[in-house]
């Protein structure tokens, strides 16, 4: 081949394949031919701490941050296009969209129609509930007073009885001054011995003498110091439920009570399979107003995204149970088969295995 044939490819070809190349010269000749094709058009939807809008409209948090250091590496510009979640993955799946850059949780059914990047955040579903009103008699009283605890005492007294009439019975002959008389009178005593020395007082007014008796005493000191401290530690853990959970401690609960999701969102999707039918909500703010004047019961969504509005708008009236559920992983969502897909993969594991992203997630979600 001659010197002049290289030359004019040097010049005018060599150049264009280069472009065509680059993740934004292939998306860019995919997207718009030979014409310029300007900036990515990036979707993104608002869901604070991973994307936050400014009172200037200036977009941040978590995500946009890891997608603009992203984009500053690869090179490319880009431009931002809000919407909901459903609407977004449509315009990445029509290619109308680049890049969606927001906490996309990566399911199975969406990744049917867009392609994830790798996982930039692992967490899972969150439940928030109303705050009780303190403690008092109006929070503790209907707990003290449920069914439960109302059979757990009858049980108890039944169970005291039976101890006393049992000391009685042993004791009536060969200790008639503290267990004799008539049949009510020795069972009510052993009914207040049994009493006594389970609680640990300890009067003293009242002993066996017999060996029998005494047997039954100490059986009965070592089981009542393992049926109190349960009794207690059940009531105890029965009010602190009632004051700080309303209705709703754990997943189980929710099946019974009114759920609020965000429509559209993989929690929507959760309910659903769990045979649970939602109040759905266009935002969080709405969401969450309505668990705190009490239209509903409780709001499921990615927990870091609750905990961090609940500490934002909302503290002192909710909080997000300690428990969560259903795993969920963050991913950018892109077109089926897209060229930036490999690139984009490489950085956020360069990124998100850095110092830097860990202290940033630290700073933002807190403990």
């Amino acid at each position: 081949m001659s010197r002049r044939i290289w030359i004019l490819l040097s010049i005018f070809i060599l150049p264009g394949l280069g472009v065509l190349a680059s993740p934004m010269g292939r998306t860019s000749a995919a997207r718009a031919g030979d014409g310029d094709p300007g900036p990515l058009r990036v979707g993104t939807r608002e869901a604070p701490p991973f994307v936050i809008s400014g009172p200037d409209g200036r977009l941040g948090g978590l995500a946009i941050d890891l997608w603009e250091e992203t984009a500053s590496r690869l090179g490319v510009a880009y431009e931002y296009e809000t919407g909901e979640i459903d609407g977004l993955l449509a315009g990445v799946a029509s290619g109308s969209l680049d890049v969606v850059a927001a906490p996309l949780t990566i399911t199975a059914g969406r990744e049917e129609w867009v392609d994830f990047t790798h996982a930039f955040y692992t967490t899972g579903l969150g439940i928030a509930v109303p705050v009780s009103a303190g403690g008092g008699w109006a929070t503790v009283a209907p707990r003290a007073l449920s069914s439960g605890l109302l059979q757990a005492v009858l049980a108890l007294v039944i169970l005291l009885l039976g101890i006393g009439l049992l000391i009685w019975l042993v004791e009536r002959r060969q200790n008639p001054e503290q267990f004799g008389g008539s049949p009510w009178h020795g069972i009510g005593s052993g009914f207040w011995w049994s009493a006594v020395t389970m609680t640990t007082v300890g009067y003293g007014d009242k002993a066996p003498r017999s060996f029998l008796g005494r047997l039954v005493g100490i059986v009965w000191m070592f089981a009542a110091i393992i049926m109190i401290s349960s009794f207690t530690a059940a009531i105890t853990s029965s009010l602190t439920v009632s004051n700080l959970g309303g209705r709703v401690a754990s997943p189980d609960d929710l099946p019974s009570v009114r759920v609020g999701v965000i429509s559209a969102s993989t929690s929507q999707e959760e309910m659903l399979r769990r045979g649970i039918r939602p109040v759905e909500f266009k935002s969080f703010e709405e969401g969450l107003r309505a668990l705190a004047d009490g239209r509903v019961d409780a709001m499921v969504h990615d927990a870091p995204v609750l905990r961090h509005l609940i500490r934002e708008r909302h503290q002192g009236r909710l909080r997000v149970l300690p428990v969560t559920f259903e795993p969920q992983q963050y991913g950018f969502a892109l077109p089926e088969g897209s060229p930036m897909r490999e690139p984009i993969n490489r950085i956020l594991l360069q990124i998100t295995a850095g110092e830097e992203w860990r202290r940033q997630v630290d700073r933002m979600l807190g403990p």
